[in-house]
């Protein structure tokens, strides 16, 4: 089963540059993340990597009105067809040149693409199949400077595109007669959005410099007249004329249209005119100069503005009234977008790789996510699988749930580089060693930093260990040779252990001792028994220098990685070595542009700097300097499978070969820094020039593996590289892997047992032939009362298998009660024999445990929820209850006042009927 990892997710990065989309309900973001694309569910609070990657960094992704497609294109021009549906490639496009934008008509029709100083409107790919995905239909000249941001109309019949020659330009999508093409100006800067009004050609422009121009039209959409011409038919659409479709070629020019700078001269219709009906200013406290993104809600007529200083704006328009104004970052907004509804708006700092979500009504956020700033260094995962922590080169530890794959909680304690992390048995405890001479220890309840580690004198930490029972933590430092012993329950340092002649590259506590294993540079491994007055208990003399050790699940063994590219595997009892593997070659190292020798020899100096057991410990993982992770069976001493984390040659040493078209005389081109800066200065020094960074450089980071650790679960496995923390999990749909297979084994005998309710017969039939959905489809079968009996009659060998495959439904299955049953019955009639098989079933209980962790948490939540609910309600009616009562105390005291008033009135009556009855006898006589 380990030939059947695979990537799975991308953690620790959100963004990275590139525009932000949001899905057709509007509760998802779809963020591009160097060379690949992530899904944040805003609803359900997860996240998703799509399985597909660029050969370098994204800059802008097109989607479909129905999202259902997406074209992505990356730094040179190479674009990707992805279906959303299926997350497949559906069809390969270079484009040749770098693209600035693209986007699709709302009847999704045709999409246009601009890059350089000319817009490329192409059909989009329809229903049917086509042995062309990417068809041009027409090329529209005009700008005379590259292209920055496109708009279409409702109706799909007009198209907008602003330049940096600070011109926008209105293009018609048919040949209409009386708009072929319109040039508005107005603007001192680059065009950063240009924006249609809902159901009309008018429009609103905004450049650099924090202008807007409101520009009206005197046509209607309805007013566009289509051209008569009998010699040029019109350009067919997708399914329409087959055969007109099938003669264009894929990258054929189609269609020209030649913009100039004055309006086109109509016949005999009117042309399409129009006049600036207002201007307005952002910077009118000069506290910011830089617009850098723009978007527009058509339907509630509402523009976000970012800039460079991480302010945004909200303004109504087209009366440009302020509702809003924050600032969300110190970083510049690379990208704003707005989604369906209007109520969210997302924006994406390119500088600090943030990904925010703001509700402006509300004035919250709804989505708040930030990568490392820069590389991360270490990870290690909770014991029971739920989290990881990261440690970085920014001074950050992060705390990341693998359900959902979002940091839930940031610690910046750390004033310097993090060099190691690590959890504590308990998995409520998380340490961490920095440059900055502390070991810090943070309380996952609470979520502060509960300790503070230091040495007498200041020592750089480079590695960290901590012991089983979490009581000890140990350090070792670069510059003093020394490693540090100090007591998490006081915080006070025990002993300072001397003895290594070079720095300690790495440290391990054993899993079943009190034993401390240390590697340094000088070429020695140390066994340091805590319990014997900290005694060295063996030294392991290596060839060479020791850079990483590990040991293996159940404390047996131990795996050193050395400076000559070699895995040396040690029985730390008899302190003997009992094989090794030469990696040195399966590391097949890229070679660097500045690099003056060839890959080739630059290896021979390279080697593995982590190390990482499986969880079952028949393997290790090992990565360093390149872009590979190898995974070496121990027992065979083989390579197994190589592992390529990234194929972005954005970063460097990617390739072997130096590409030779770039070598000049005078050197590589790649090293000539062609780059315009980060978007608000220039990087090549002029006189006079007061903006932009001028001390800032273009680099390219190089690809690496930092750190790798296997999963208490056995079931992932995850690496920190330059491009983030990538997952690796097991997927068991794509291997068919049988167990004990013969001829009778099939899908329709196990069905035959199912029907004659041979349950324990078909569960033993279904495992052997080791299909998910057949087993799954057994297990669902069986009547809940007989789970019992059934598991009491489950040979021993099988127990362990449908355990492991309980865990891995009880993961993502509703039937919650069935599946706990099987797992309590199982665990009640096997438990003595598992207990004998811990070691090999660790892995399994491990899972089972993370599965009901998680389960028990949503429920208690939920349960949390209702009870505050029911409480809510219990007492609200207790206090209607109370105001009922006294109304009706207040009620019949009224009444009783009104019968009271009553009473008195009628006396007063009958005495007035008196007088007027003696009145009426008197006038009588």
């Amino acid at each position: 089963m380990k030939f059947a990892y695979r990537f799975s997710n991308l953690l620790g990065a959100v963004y990275r540059q590139g525009n932000l989309n949001f899905s057709q309900d509007g509760n998802a973001v779809i963020s591009p993340v160097g060379n690949r694309v992530s899904v944040f569910d805003l609803k359900n609070n997860t996240s998703e990597t799509l399985p597909v990657s660029t050969t370098k960094n994204i800059t802008c992704v097109g989607l479909s009105p129905d999202r259902h497609l997406a074209i992505v294109v990356d730094e040179d021009g190479a674009a990707l067809l992805v279906s959303l549906i299926t997350r497949a490639v559906l069809h390969h496009f270079h484009f040749h040149k770098p693209v600035n934008s693209i986007r699709f008509s709302p009847d999704g029709r045709k999409f246009v693409v601009t890059k350089e100083n000319v817009a490329l409107m192409y059909h989009a790919p329809g229903k049917q199949r086509e042995f062309n995905a990417f068809v041009l239909d027409k090329s529209y000249y005009g700008p005379y400077d590259e292209t920055t941001c496109i708009d279409w109309t409702d109706d799909s019949k007009c198209f907008v595109v602003g330049s940096k020659d600070m011109s926008t330009w209105v293009f018609g999508a048919e040949r209409w007669a009386n708009l072929i093409y319109y040039s508005l100006g107005g603007h001192k800067d680059v065009i950063v959005g240009c924006f249609f009004e809902k159901d009309s050609l008018d429009l609103y422009t905004v450049s650099q410099d924090g202008t807007l121009c409101v520009w009206e039209s005197d046509t209607e959409l309805d007013g566009l007249v289509l051209m008569k011409s009998r010699d040029k038919p019109k350009p067919s659409r997708p399914g329409e004329e087959e055969g007109d479709e099938e003669e264009r070629l894929e990258g054929e020019e189609g269609e020209v249209i030649r913009g100039k700078a004055e309006a086109p001269k109509g016949k005999n219709t009117k042309n399409v005119r129009y006049k600036q009906r207002s201007k307005h200013f952002f910077n009118k406290e000069g506290d910011f100069n830089n617009l850098t993104a723009a978007a527009y809600h058509k339907p509630t007529h509402i523009l976000v503005t970012g800039f460079a200083s991480g302010i945004f704006h909200l303004h109504e328009l087209p009366e440009f009234n302020l509702i809003h104004s924050l600032s969300i970052s110190d970083q510049r907004i690379a990208s704003v977008a707005i989604n369906s509804s209007g109520d969210w708006i997302g924006f994406g700092c390119s500088g600090m790789g943030q990904l925010l979500v703001w509700e402006w009504q509300s004035e919250s956020y709804v989505f708040k996510q930030q990568g490392h700033f820069n590389n991360m260094a270490s990870l290690a995962y909770s014991p029971d699988g739920q989290y990881v922590v990261t440690g970085g080169d920014d001074g950050k530890v992060k705390v990341w749930n693998t359900n959902s794959g979002l940091c839930f909680v940031t610690f910046t304690e750390h004033t310097s580089s993090i060099t190691n992390v690590t959890f504590t048995s308990s998995g409520f405890v998380i340490v961490s060693a920095s440059l900055d001479g502390t070991v810090r220890a943070f309380d996952l309840h609470r979520y502060r930093n509960f300790r503070t580690f230091t040495s007498p004198r200041p020592a750089q930490f480079s590695s960290l260990a901590v012991d089983k029972s979490g009581e000890l933590v140990s350090a070792g430092a670069q510059d003093s040779f020394e490693i540090f012993l100090w007591s998490m329950q006081t915080g006070r340092l025990l002993e300072v252990l001397g003895g290594h002649e070079g720095p300690v590259s790495c440290l391990c506590f054993s899993p079943v001792q009190s034993i401390l294993a240390s590697a340094s540079w000088d070429r020695t491994v140390r066994l340091w028994d805590m319990l014997d007055s900290w005694q060295v208990k063996e030294t392991l003399s290596l060839t060479s220098d020791g850079l990483s050790v590990t040991y293996r699940p159940d404390g047996q063994e131990l795996a050193v990685a050395t400076l000559n590219g070699e895995i040396s595997f040690w029985n730390p009892h008899t302190a003997t070595q009992t094989g090794s593997v030469a990696g040195r070659h399966d590391l097949e190292m890229g070679r660097k542009e500045t690099d003056k020798i060839t890959a080739k020899q630059s290896a021979k100096g390279k080697s593995f700097t982590s190390l990482c057991y499986s969880a079952d410990g028949e393997s290790i993982l090992a990565g360093g300097q390149s872009k590979f992770v190898c995974i070496y069976n121990i027992k065979e001493q083989m390579l197994m499978k190589k592992f390529e984390i990234s194929c972005n040659l954005s970063f460097d040493a990617m390739e072997e070969f130096l590409d030779r078209r770039k070598m000049t005389e005078f050197g590589s081109l790649a090293l000539v820094d062609e780059g315009a800066g980060d978007g608000e200065g220039v990087n090549i020094s002029l006189p006079g020039v007061k903006k932009g960074d001028m001390s800032s450089r273009h680099f390219k980071p190089e690809i690496r593996v930092s750190s790798l650790r296997f999963s208490p679960t056995g079931r992932s496995w995850a690496a920190t590289t330059t491009e983030g923390l990538l997952v690796y999990s097991l997927d068991g749909s794509m291997v068919f892997d049988p167990y004990d297979l013969d001829l009778d084994v099939t899908p329709a005998s196990i069905r035959k047992q199912l029907r004659l309710q041979e349950w324990a017969s078909a569960i033993v039939l279904a495992f052997r032939l080791n299909e998910k959905a057949l087993k799954q489809e057994v297990l669902e079968t069986v009547p809940h009362e007989q789970i019992p009996v059934i598991c009491g009659s489950l040979p021993d060998i099988y127990v362990e298998k449908l355990l492991g495959f309980v865990a891995a439904s009880l993961e993502k299955s509703g039937h919650l009660q069935f599946y706990m049953t099987w797992a309590q019955s199982l665990l009640m009639l096997h438990g003595q024999n598992l207990k004998n098989r811990s070691g090999s079933i660790l892995p399994t209980l491990q899972s089972l445990q993370k599965s009901i962790q998680r389960h028990f948490d949503n429920l208690s939540k939920l349960c949390d929820f209702n009870m505050y609910n029911i409480r809510y309600a219990v007492a609200l009616s207790k206090q209607r209850g109370v105001k009922r009562a006294a109304e009706e105390d207040e009620r019949r005291e009224e009444e009783e006042e009104e019968e009271k008033d009553g009473d008195d009135g009628d006396d007063g009556l009958s005495e007035e009927m008196s007088e007027a009855s003696i009145g009426d006898a008197e006038m009588v006589l």
